[in-house]
C-alpha cells in the first residue's frame, strides 16, 4: 500500500523514501496515462450559458438514466470534397452536375469502414449499446447508461435551470474526450437538451387573413392560390419528383385529406412516412400537427403531381433526420420549418455537404421574429436556415388578381427573419459582385439571410388537428412551397434531358447579379422586418425575392 503521509516522515532515510515514491508512482502512472490519449472534437457541445454560470447547476443526473446519442465521425479528403463542390456547380467544369450517389461520396469522402468499426467497438467497450448505423458512416446511434456516457467522454452529466425558459435542461459540464478511442470524431449529439426543436415560425392573425385575396374561407389563401401565383399556369405539376419534410412530430393523414376535401381538389399524392430514430409517425393524444399538416399540404399543392412526400419524423434529432435523407438520397428537394439552436451550427455540415455533393437543395424557414439584430444567433432557435450549405427562406405579403388568380402586387412580410450569422463565413456564393451593398447593409465577411421569399403573411388556410382554420402565416410556409416549387423545375430539367439542378443557391445569386434577374424573380422592394428593408436587388428581408413562374429557369446557366 501506498501511504502519502508515510513519504513526508522525516524519519525515513532518503532511499527508503525513493523506493517508496516509486511504489506510489506506479499506479498513479496507470491512472493518468491510459492506452491511447484522450481526445477533444473539432465542433462545440458546451453551451457559453453553462461556461459563464448563466444556467445554474441543480443536481447531476441520476447514473442509471437512460440517453440517446449519435456519434458523428468526420468525412475524409476534405480539400479533395471542397474541390468537387466547387467544379460540381460550376458550368464551365467537364464535372458540372455530375453529382454523387450514395455509394460514391461513401467510398471517396465517408469515414473509412476501420475508423467506423473502431468507433462501434469503443461504444460497445464502454456499455454502451449500438442502436442504429448508417451506410455513409458517418452517423453512430447509441444509448447507455449516464454513467456509462460520462465514463466514455469524461464529462460530467448535471440538470441545470434553464435561463429563459421555465424548464430544466441537462448538459455535460465540459467538452466531450473520448479517451481510448484511437480515431477521430466530429461531434456527439443528445448530449444536451437545451434547446427543443420548434416550429420555426408559425403565427395567426384574423385581422390579416380579411385582407387576403385568396380562393379559400373569408379569401384566405389555398395552397393551390400558390401555384397559380408563381408558377404562371405552367404544365409542370412534379411529376417524377418528391419532397422530403423535416418533421420533429408525427402526422395524421386525416387531416391531409380534410384539407383537399375542403378545397375541393383531388390528393393524388402518395404521403409516406420515415421514422428516424422509433417515433411514432401518426400524431396521438396530447399531439399537434399544425406544422407536420400544414407542410404537407403546401407541398403538394404547389406540385400536385409529385410522386410521393417523404415525411421525416424523430423525436429530437436532426443528424438522424438529415443522414436519413441523405442516405435515402430520393428527394432532391427538402423542406424544414423547424428551428432550435445547436451548440454548434457547424455541427452538421458533413451531411449538408453530402446533400450538396450529390445535388439536394434543403429550404429552411428563415424565422418569423423580424431582422436578426446584433445578438448570437444561438439565442433565435432559427437555425438550419443561415448554414452555407442550406437555402433560407423569408416571408412575404402576396396580392393576386382575384381568388385563384395570377400575382398582382408583393411586399415584404414584416415577421420575415433575416440578418447577419456571426457564426458562419460568408458563403463563396454572397461574394459575387454585386450581392452586398450599402443599401442593404449586409456583411461583406458573414453570412446573409435569407436568401430568397416567399408568401407568409396571416392569411392561409389549413387543416390541423382534426378540423380547419383560417389566419395563419408564417415562414413555415414559405420553406415547403419552395420546395415544392424546385420539383417543378427538376421536372422540367429531367424532362429535357438534364440532371436536376442540386444545390440552387449559386444558381440564385448568379442570376440575381445578372441580366436575366427581373424575368426570374419579382424583386420585393417595400416594406421592411424592423433593422432592414427591402431593397432593389438582394436584401436582408426577402433575399432576391419571390419566385416569377416556373418555365423561365431551364435556360439560365451560370457564367464566370
Amino acid at each position: 500500500m501506498c501511504n502519502l503521509l508515510e513519504l513526508m516522515d522525516v524519519r525515513i532515510s532518503p532511499k527508503l523514501r525513493t523506493v517508496r515514491l516509486l511504489v506510489c508512482a506506479v499506479p498513479l502512472l496507470c491512472v493518468v496515462a491510459p492506452n491511447a490519449p484522450a481526445q477533444s472534437l473539432p465542433t462545440r457541445h458546451v453551451r457559453k450559458e453553462i461556461t459563464s454560470g448563466e444556467a445554474n447547476f441543480i443536481s447531476r443526473l441520476p447514473p442509471t438514466e437512460s440517453l440517446r446519442l449519435d456519434i458523428a465521425l468526420p468525412l475524409r479528403n476534405q480539400p479533395a470534397l471542397d474541390d468537387l463542390l466547387q467544379k460540381l456547380y460550376d458550368p464551365q467544369s467537364p464535372l458540372f452536375q455530375h453529382f454523387l450517389s450514395v455509394a460514391e461520396f461513401t467510398e471517396r469522402f465517408g469515414p473509412s469502414r476501420e475508423d467506423y468499426a473502431a468507433a462501434i467497438r469503443f461504444a460497445e467497450q464502454n456499455g454502451l449499446t449500438v442502436t442504429g448505423t448508417s451506410v455513409n458512416r458517418v452517423v453512430l446511434s447509441v444509448t447507455g447508461s449516464v454513467a456509462n456516457i460520462e465514463r466514455a467522454f469524461q464529462v460530467t452529466m448535471a440538470a441545470y435551470r434553464h435561463p429563459t425558459e421555465a424548464r430544466t435542461f441537462y448538459s455535460p459540464d465540459r467538452e466531450p474526450s473520448p479517451a481510448g478511442l484511437g480515431v477521430p470524431l466530429w461531434h456527439i449529439s443528445g448530449l444536451d437538451n437545451f434547446s427543443i426543436p420548434h416550429p420555426a415560425s408559425l403565427h395567426r392573425s384574423l385581422e390579416a387573413s380579411y385582407k387576403a385575396t385568396g380562393s379559400g374561407p373569408h379569401a384566405n389563401f389555398l395552397g393551390s392560390d400558390m401555384r397559380a401565383a408563381y408558377t404562371g399556369g405552367t404544365v409542370y405539376n412534379g411529376a417524377g419528383q418528391s419532397v422530403g419534410l423535416v418533421e420533429f412530430g408525427g402526422y395524421n393523414i386525416a387531416d391531409v385529406q380534410m384539407y383537399f376535401a375542403s378545397a375541393r381538389q383531388p390528393l393524388s399524392v402518395p404521403v409516406n412516412g420515415i421514422s428516424t430514430d422509433g417515433s411514432p409517425l401518426t400524431c396521438k393524444t396530447g399531439c399537434t400537427d399544425l406544422e407536420q399538416a400544414l407542410d404537407i399540404e403546401e407541398a403538394i399543392s404547389m406540385a400536385p403531381g409529385l410522386s410521393q412526400v417523404r415525411v421525416y419524423v424523430a423525436r429530437a434529432s436532426d443528424v438522424d433526420v438529415f443522414n436519413q435523407m441523405a442516405t435515402d438520397n430520393i428527394s432532391k428537394t427538402l423542406s424544414c420549418s423547424w428551428g432550435w439552436s445547436p451548440p454548434d451550427p457547424s455541427s452538421d455540415d458533413p451531411i449538408f455537404q453530402e446533400f450538396a455533393a450529390q445535388g439536394q437543395t434543403l429550404f429552411a424557414a428563415s424565422g418569423d421574429n423580424g431582422s436578426y439584430g446584433t445578438g448570437a444567433l444561438g439565442t433565435l432557435n432559427i437555425y438550419p436556415s443561415f448554414d452555407s450549405y442550406v437555402t433560407s427562406v423569408g416571408g412575404t405579403v402576396l396580392t393576386t388578381n382575384g381568388p385563384g388568380g395570377p400575382w398582382e402586387s408583393e411586399t415584404a412580410w414584416s415577421g420575415s427573419g433575416g440578418g447577419v450569422a456571426p457564426d458562419i463565413s460568408i458563403p463563396k456564393y454572397q461574394k459575387l459582385p454585386g450581392v452586398i451593398t450599402k443599401a442593404n447593409q449586409g456583411s461583406l465577411t458573414m453570412r446573409n439571410c435569407p436568401d430568397v421569399a416567399l408568401e407568409a403573411n396571416t392569411d392561409n388556410y389549413i387543416c390541423y388537428d382534426g378540423g380547419c382554420a383560417e389566419g395563419w402565416g408564417g415562414t413555415s410556409f414559405a420553406a415547403p412551397r419552395w420546395a415544392a416549387y424546385l420539383a417543378l423545375l427538376n421536372q422540367q430539367r429531367v424532362g429535357n434531358g438534364k440532371p436536376t439542378i442540386g444545390f440552387i443557391d449559386d444558381n440564385f445569386y448568379a442570376i440575381g447579379v445578372g441580366t436575366g434577374y427581373s424575368s426570374l424573380f419579382h424583386d420585393i422592394t417595400t416594406g421592411s422586418n424592423g433593422q432592414y428593408s427591402a431593397e432593389i436587388g438582394y436584401d436582408l428581408v426577402t433575399g432576391w425575392g419571390s419566385p416569377n413562374s416556373a418555365g423561365v429557369f431551364e435556360d439560365v446557366v451560370r457564367k464566370k
